[in-house]
């Protein structure tokens, strides 16, 4: 398909060789869900809801900064948690990544995830 990157970078831990860690294509960046891991070992570096929820967003910040975009030109985010009694904690992150102009947002709760994941989000963006 013409016009389609897969993209991935080795400065954030790929959660599997079967998906990539974004796609590129007709000016957008679409990113797989992203987990607050360590962007290094891979691993859950916290049962910390509060901690994964701002690993998720740096490890997003890096993607979109590699492919040459940013989190200024995110325009949707999709939050998945495991509980729905964290929305404050997940606002307070999310203000400190979008301060101002924070995009269009979904927050649907998850049934567990493995490996103690307690929180993935996924974006667009422009590129």
């Amino acid at each position: 398909m013409e016009g389609r990157i897969n993209f991935n970078t080795t400065k954030v831990a790929r959660m599997t060789q079967v998906f990539p860690q974004a796609v590129i294509a007709g000016g957008f960046i679409f990113l797989s869900g992203m987990p607050g891991l360590d962007p290094i070992s891979g691993t859950v570096p916290s049962d910390s809801f509060e901690e994964q929820a701002r690993q998720s967003f740096l490890n997003i910040q890096t993607v979109l900064e590699e492919a040459g975009s940013s989190m200024q030109k995110v325009v949707r985010t999709t939050i998945y948690m495991v509980t729905g009694n964290d929305f404050s904690i997940v606002n307070k992150v999310y203000a400190e990544f979008f301060p101002e102009n924070a995009p269009a947002r979904s927050t649907p709760q998850v049934m567990p995830f493995p490996a103690g994941i307690l929180i993935s989000v996924e974006c667009i963006a422009l590129v």
